[in-house]
């Protein structure tokens, strides 16, 4: 099934599930999706994080549902809030009015609509990528573990700390891993490292892994970071996937770093994904 469907019937069985418990790893699990990818994938493409993304909705349905003439405490427990103090908290930080106040005149609501997924053919800007086979390889990192809510301001910090630490001077930086969480976690984790070439033993406060054997889709990048690696993982899911004949497999995924100025707009890295073809 293409990639925009498997998305598309995702955000359906969210939105079947608003008044009851879901989450971004039951509706990927629903379409056969990582949940791992389908959370990376959603939070790119739309700017939120699912569970930002299911928040909004119920507050936006729960205005709606007050403005009919609901009853507060109902609404709250209809959408999941223990309380009608934390349901009042909530809706008064989306929509900027009190529960109790949707129904006086002049009071302004927010709409927050359903999401779908569309591809939009807009000025051709050529993308460039290689498919490559590639054996096995042992790495030596630092691990740190992330969610899909704090990641995005997470790892450039990992990589902050990383750098004015010293540890570039123990292990390079060649490589930014992600990891598959485990099943049904909602953490995963992001490794620091480079290939091992270690006789001397793994130095400490460092793990050993390996990145398996896989067929990668391979995306050069070139540009100052974060922004240009960032800028190239929206694409690689908007643009590229939903037309590629390629499906992601559900493992890790890595970005590749070179020596230079990573400030530099000429600065070049790598996107690998694993991958395979889709059946015809």
């Amino acid at each position: 099934m293409e990639w925009t469907q498997l998305l598309n019937q995702a955000i359906d069985y969210l939105e079947e599930h608003l008044t009851g418990e879901i989450s971004g790893t039951e509706a990927a699990s629903h379409v056969g999706l990582s949940a791992f990818h389908f959370q990376r994938a959603f939070s790119l493409m739309t700017g939120l994080t699912v569970s930002e993304y299911l928040r909004s909705r119920r507050l936006s349905l729960a205005g709606q549902d007050l403005l009919r003439g609901a009853k507060v405490l109902d609404t709250a427990l209809k959408y999941g809030y223990e309380t009608p103090e934390s349901f009042s908290k909530a809706f008064q930080r989306f929509h900027g009015a009190a529960p109790s106040r949707a129904r006086a005149p002049g009071t302004l609501l927010k709409s927050f609509p359903r999401l779908a997924v569309k591809i939009t053919l807009e000025g051709g800007i050529a993308m460039e990528y290689r498919i490559e086979e590639k054996p096995a390889i042992p790495i030596v990192g630092k691990i740190k573990q992330f969610t899909n809510e704090n990641s995005k301001e997470g790892i450039p910090a990992f990589w902050s700390e990383y750098r004015s630490s010293g540890l570039m001077d123990q292990v390079p930086g060649e490589f930014g891993i992600c990891l598959q969480p485990e099943e049904n976690g909602s953490a995963w984790s992001y490794c620091i490292g480079a290939e091992s070439r270690l006789s001397a033993g793994v130095p400490v406060g460092f793990a050993e892994l390996e990145i398996p054997a896989h067929t990668w889709a391979v995306f050069p990048c070139r540009g100052a970071m974060p922004r240009a690696i960032q800028q190239l993982w929206d694409r690689i899911y908007s643009e590229w996937l939903p037309q590629s004949g390629y499906e992601l497999l559900p493992d890790c995924d890595i970005e590749y770093y070179t020596e230079g100025d990573t400030d530099s707009p000429e600065y070049a890295s790598e996107i690998w994904i694993p991958v395979k073809e889709k059946k015809r």
